[in-house]
Formats: structure tokens, sequence, C-alpha cells
């Protein structure tokens, strides 16, 4: 079976060692968001394609929630000795090595598509890994600040001020004029299901279905697309998508997420606590299942994978 998954960064990570678990990884195509990529230092970081590559290549550090197990801090702790402002963005000195990497193969000539190759392949990963496009995509998020409206960067939005201001829009600024990353399409048209990932439904799919030509597939494609729920009981497992759906005009709940996706949807897997509106999501004409979708071990994510298959298949 072929698999074609949409994915944001930490969600996504477990979700897919247990599909991992329940399809050949070699069939399986992940598309990354890329729109929370930033720089810093001049080096090109890229959060979502890099947790999903440590989550697949066992290096994830699972109790810290972010970043490769093992890893120091002591160029960031020095850069902070010289100029707190300067490392606001945590980066380890492992997680250095990737970026550090990237950066010289970008500089060189090579595409995004082409660096994560060489990443992922450092890593042992079996699945394919591609970028959404190798085109710059930006989220960028319009805040209320002291009063005043302000526009920041994802990433200054979430881990600098720590997604504590009002936020008025979000916006994916470069996506209208972006193109999917070679591959993306092929492996949306070829797939026997393409997965939604439980990812922030704003901050990481979203940007990957602005890219033009990706969300057209998805509608056309309907009946072989299972999304998976971020949202459990109304709050969100991890990140801030209770900050940003009542931005887009959906309630935090499985069904409002489920929303979000309206036109893209065949099958839509919920948590057990969330079984009370099952009926509510399949008046939608999207099919449901129920389980535990809190991942605390491949196995579980296995299971959680396994349903979603199953409501396709």
């Amino acid at each position: 079976m072929r698999v074609a998954a949409l994915a944001g960064g930490i969600g996504a990570g477990k979700f897919l060692r247990g599909l991992a678990r329940a399809v050949p990884p070699h069939d399986v195509t992940v598309i990354v968001n890329t729109g929370d990529d930033v720089v810093m230092h001049g080096l090109r970081v890229c959060p979502d394609v890099d947790s999903v590559t440590y989550w697949l290549g066992d290096a994830f550090d699972r109790e810290r929630g972010w970043g490769r197990r093992g890893d120091t801090f002591r160029a960031n702790e020095e850069l902070a000795r010289f100029d707190a402002e300067l490392a606001w963005f945590n980066l380890g000195d492992l997680d250095l090595a990737t970026h550090l990497f990237r950066t010289d193969l970008l500089a060189s000539g090579a595409t995004l598509s082409e660096v994560t190759q060489r990443v992922t392949s450092r890593f042992g990963i079996d699945m394919r890994l591609l970028p959404m496009s190798d085109d710059p995509v930006t989220t960028r998020v319009s805040v209320v600040a002291e009063g005043e409206e302000v526009d920041l960067h994802f990433q200054e939005y979430w881990v600098r001020r720590r997604a504590q201001d009002e936020v008025k829009s979000v916006r994916y600024q470069g996506a209208a004029s972006a193109r999917p990353a070679p591959g993306v399409l092929v492996a949306l048209r070829e797939a026997d299901l393409i997965v939604l990932c439980p990812s922030n439904p704003v901050a990481s799919v979203a940007p990957i279905l602005a890219v033009p030509g990706i969300r057209e597939e998805l509608e056309w494609r309907r009946d072989v697309v299972a999304g998976v729920s971020p949202i459990v009981g109304g709050r969100p497992l991890a990140g801030m998508a209770d900050r940003l759906l009542p931005v887009a005009g959906v309630e935090v709940t499985a069904a409002g997420a489920a929303e979000f996706y309206s036109g893209l949807l065949g099958a839509w897997v919920i948590d057990d606590v969330d079984r009370g509106i099952a009926g509510r999501i399949e008046r939608t004409g999207v099919r449901v299942a129920a389980t535990d979708t809190v991942m605390t071990d491949d196995s579980k994510a296995e299971t959680v994978a396994r349903m979603a298959l199953a409501l396709v298949t």
C-alpha cells in the first residue's frame, strides 16, 4: 500500500513511527511543512522537517519534547553570555550540525529536497521525506501586542513570545507563487491512502495546503484521505492549536478540526473521549472511528495508524 502523509512536527513524528510498523516504510512519502522554517545566525533551520527526521531516525528527545536526545546547549549558552537577545531560539549543539550541513549544501546550489534526502539518509530513514516546496514559504502571524497590531514570523510568536499575544490573523507568505517540491503531486496522485497527521491544522498543515496544486489533489481524492484529530477532549495534545483554530473560525474540538479540513476528508480518527461528537462529524459525510489517540509509545501510534488505514481500505 502506497501512503502519502502531510506532516507537521512532533505529533506527526509520533504517528509516523506507528505507521512505519503498519506498512513498509519505503512505501510512504511524507510531505512536511516548511512554513515555520527560519534563518538563525545565518543558518537555515527547518523545525518540522528536523522533528520528523529525528523521530523517524530514533534520535528525538521524548523527555524534553523537542530536539535531539542527548544534545547539549553549550554554544547557545555561550551566545547568551554575549547577548541574551540573540539566544532566544535554543539550538542544541548536535542540532547545529544539521543546520550547518543544510546551509552549506543550499549555498552550493542544492535544493531543499536534495538536502532533505541527504539528511534523512544520514539517519537511516526508509520513508521518503519531502519538503512541501523548495520555494520559500513563511508563516506570518499578526498579533496584538501592547495595544498595537504587530506582524511576526511564526517562530517569534511561538518561541520568542511564547504564544502569549492575541492572534488576529495567520498568512502564508510566498505560498501563492510556490511550487510543490518534486515528487509531491505524484505521491498524492498515486497514494492508496493520504493521511493528514495529527499536527496543528493552522500552523502545520494549512501551509502545505496553501501551495498551489496540493489542496486540489486532496479534493479530488477525498475518499482516500484520512485524518487524525490533534484535538482530544477540547484541547490540543501539543502546540497552540487552541490559539489558532478560533482565528480560522472553527471551534477547538475534534469536530472543529475536521471542519477545518472541509471538502478534503473522507475519514477522521478521533479519541475515545470524543465519541459523543462522532455523529456530528459523520453527518458531514466523513467516516469516523475512535480509539486512544494519545500516542505515548510506538505501539499506541501503530494502533492509530492501523485505524486510519482501516477507514480507507
